[in-house]
Order: C-alpha cells, then sequence, then structure tokens
C-alpha cells in the first residue's frame, strides 16, 4: 500500500469525505456501518456493482436461502442493539433448542448440548443470509451519516492524516479509517500488502435444504465422519432441515454431479433414525463453496482494519465464521469509543488496541475448528477410537460441556 501522504492530493475528484469508509457488500459490511453510524460517526459504504440477479421464482412463498448461519448470543446482543433483530423475518428464524453431535464408525462417540442445561433460552438461531441482508438494508435506508457508493476500487493511499480510495471511474473516497469488510479474498488486505498463511481443506460445502419426515424439535445434528467429511443438519421452521457437509473434493464433485433426491438418499445413511425420509425442497437449490483457513498475519494496516473473513477464515464445522466476524465489529466500536479525546478513530494506537483485543477469541476458534478437522480427518483406528472415547467422556463432564458452549455462545 503506497504511504505517501494525500495531502497534496487535494486537487484530484474527492467524491466524499466521511470519519470511515467500508469495503464490502456482506452482512459484516453492513453491520459495521450501522454500528459505526449510530456510534455518530460518518460513514462511506463502498460495494461493487450489482451482478445480474438469478430469475425470481413465481409467485407463492419465497424459496429457502441455501447459505444460513447459526448467530450465537454475541451476534444476538450486537444486532438487537443496532436494531436489526427485531427487523428479521421471525416466522423465517429456527432456534436451537440442542446440539446432537455423533462420531464416526459403529461404536461412534456421542456429545450432546441443550439449552436447559446452559441456562439459556437457546443455544443460537438458524437466520438465512437473505434475511439478515434484508433486515441490515432496511436499516441502512434510515441510517444517519450512511452513504452507499457503488464502484470499484484500485488503489489506496495511506497518509498523516487521512486514507483515500480511489476508484476507476478516477472519484476518491477520503476517511480517518478503512474498513476492510470484503470477505476471504480481500482486496483491501492485498493492498496493504498483509501476508497470509492459507492452508486449503482440499474439502467444498455443500449447502441445500429439505423437508424432514420427524420434527427435529430444534436440534442441529451433526455427524463427524472420516470418509465423508463434517455432515451437519441445521432446523429451519416447521419440519424443515438446512443442510452443510463439509465433504472432500472428489465426494464433492460426485455429489454436485446427482440430483439432489439423490442427495437425500446419501443423507439418509445418518439421518434416518434422527429425522425419518428427507426430502429438497422446491425450487431444487444447491451450492458447493471451497473450504480453506486463511490465517492474515495482521488485522490493522496505517488507517485501515479488517473484519470478518477477511481477517479469519475458519472451518465452518462449529459455524462460527460470521459469528467472528460480529465480535471483531463489537471490538472496534469498542476500542473507538475508549480512545482517548486527542485520538482520532484511525490512530494506531487504536488499531493496536482492537488488534490485541480480537487476537485470543480469534486464535482459540482457528485452533480449534482446525485442531477439529485434522483430528475427525485422520483414518487411523488407534485415532479413531480415541477421539470417539474423548466424546463419550465430554459428554460426561458437565463443568467442562458448560464451559464449551458458554464460549460458543459467545457468553
Amino acid at each position: 500500500m503506497s504511504t505517501q501522504t494525500t495531502s497534496s492530493a487535494h486537487h484530484r475528484n474527492v467524491a466524499r469525505r466521511s470519519d470511515v469508509c467500508i469495503v464490502g457488500n456482506g452482512a459484516i459490511a453492513k453491520t459495521a456501518a450501522l454500528g459505526l453510524s449510530q456510534a455518530g460517526h460518518s460513514v462511506t459504504l463502498l460495494v461493487p456493482p450489482a451482478r445480474p440477479d438469478a430469475p425470481a421464482a413465481a409467485g407463492g412463498e419465497k424459496p429457502w436461502d441455501v447459505r444460513v448461519y447459526a448467530l450465537n448470543h454475541t451476534a444476538h446482543t450486537l444486532l438487537s442493539s443496532l436494531k436489526v433483530w427485531g427487523a428479521l423475518d421471525m416466522a423465517r428464524v429456527a432456534p436451537v433448542d440442542a446440539m446432537d453431535v455423533q462420531g464416526d464408525g459403529e461404536q461412534g462417540g456421542h456429545l450432546g448440548f441443550d439449552a436447559f442445561g446452559a441456562h439459556a433460552g437457546a443455544l443460537a438461531w438458524i437466520v438465512e443470509d437473505s434475511n439478515l441482508n434484508q433486515a441490515l438494508d432496511a436499516a441502512l435506508r434510515f441510517a444517519q451519516n450512511v452513504e452507499t457508493v457503488t464502484g470499484r476500487a484500485c488503489r489506496i493511499v495511506s497518509g498523516a492524516d487521512n486514507v483515500e480510495v480511489e476508484l476507476e471511474d478516477g472519484k476518491v473516497l477520503a476517511a480517518q479509517l478503512l474498513v476492510g469488510a470484503d470477505g476471504r479474498d480481500s482486496w483491501v488486505r492485498g493492498q496493504c500488502d498483509i501476508g497470509i498463511d492459507y492452508r486449503s481443506y482440499h474439502q467444498r460445502a455443500i449447502v441445500a435444504n429439505f423437508s424432514c419426515e420427524k420434527p427435529h424439535h430444534n436440534v442441529a445434528y451433526q455427524w463427524f465422519t472420516c470418509k465423508d467429511g463434517v455432515i451437519a443438519l441445521l432446523p429451519l421452521p416447521g419440519n424443515q432441515v438446512s443442510l452443510v457437509w463439509s465433504a472432500p473434493d472428489t465426494l464433492a464433485d460426485t455429489i454436485m454431479g446427482e440430483s439432489l433426491g439423490e442427495l437425500a438418499i446419501r443423507l439418509g445413511e445418518y439421518a434416518d433414525g434422527k429425522l425419518g425420509l428427507l426430502k429438497p425442497l422446491q425450487p431444487e437449490a444447491v451450492k458447493a463453496i471451497p473450504l480453506a483457513l486463511v490465517r492474515p498475519h495482521a488485522v490493522t494496516a496505517p488507517r485501515v482494519a479488517l473484519v470478518g473473513d477477511a481477517a479469519h477464515a475458519v472451518h465452518p464445522l462449529a459455524g462460527h465464521g460470521m459469528n467472528l466476524g460480529f465480535g471483531d465489529i463489537i471490538a472496534l466500536l469498542d476500542t473507538i469509543a475508549a480512545r482517548d479525546d486527542h485520538q482520532g478513530i484511525g490512530d494506531e494506537r487504536v488499531l493496536a488496541r482492537y488488534a490485541r483485543a480480537r487476537k485470543e477469541d480469534v486464535l482459540l476458534m482457528q485452533l480449534a475448528t482446525d485442531g477439529l478437522e485434522r483430528l475427525f480427518g485422520a483414518n487411523l483406528e488407534p485415532v479413531r477410537v480415541v477421539r470417539n472415547l474423548g466424546l463419550n467422556l465430554l459428554d460426561k463432564l458437565p463443568l467442562i460441556k458448560r464451559r464449551l458452549i458458554a464460549h460458543a455462545m459467545g457468553r
């Protein structure tokens, strides 16, 4: 990233000056924009030009989104404080009242969590990506001091007093702080020359939705298998479930070449006893998302902070990628609010405190998800026996279970 001062560049076409410029168009970018604007800062939200949308389903009820999130109490608290949670279509949100985790093999271990044991109304809530984004868009339409700019950035110039984002059309956005919320392949991170440790899992997350013959009772089911990866069936309202199958690439290729009916038959090997016959929801929809661990060497640069997947991408087996991003936003808002009067919001000491505030939480989640993926991916019988014994032992240790679930819930 260029470190030249920007004071000499004022003759350029500065289209907008604000306290914060956020690059990104997902739920994390929008939530950051809302949070910072409600904290009294002017915000520019830079979004890429819209891609042509797929044709909408004709008439009837809106189809279920195959991208869903298991939002924990951290996310619930933040979205409630921003008046977004109440704007969700709650008829399309399912609470998770319990988790049922199975190990692999004939003598697979078992681990169970429930909201009652965790002294909570719910462990988490399953929310569609489209439901969350519609609620955020509605809130942003009423937000003070937020302007959305459509365009493609081509350069970042950081100076002593501000940071400027140059767009391909020649316009310039100037701010005191730039927030990169532009995903796992973050352009902002690349412009700042922040290196990454990258590990492909050689897996893809296959996501689709099904109706189930038996009621799910708001239980999230998860199977840790060695040969087939990690399979999760998450509750949706009614007798419906959302699949997140972290499948090895070769299996993912096979599944994506089959019909959803054939996928339902594959799932029956695991789910029949719990949920009965599964049937694809109409219209048929399935996606496959490549999985990787991405660990940036830093989450800040001069006048730049990274949030969400731009700051950390983890395996979805714990369902906490989105929750980590909401944790980033809370930490950024808190460190900016707690800064000394003489410090600007892009001050390097403020950003250093943000980085420190997130280090432990993110590292723990990276180690946990990566460690579990390695453990359950090892196809050795002694390892299989030990991990199943471990699941069974953990299930019988209520104190450790309560601490684990409290951490997962964001408490």
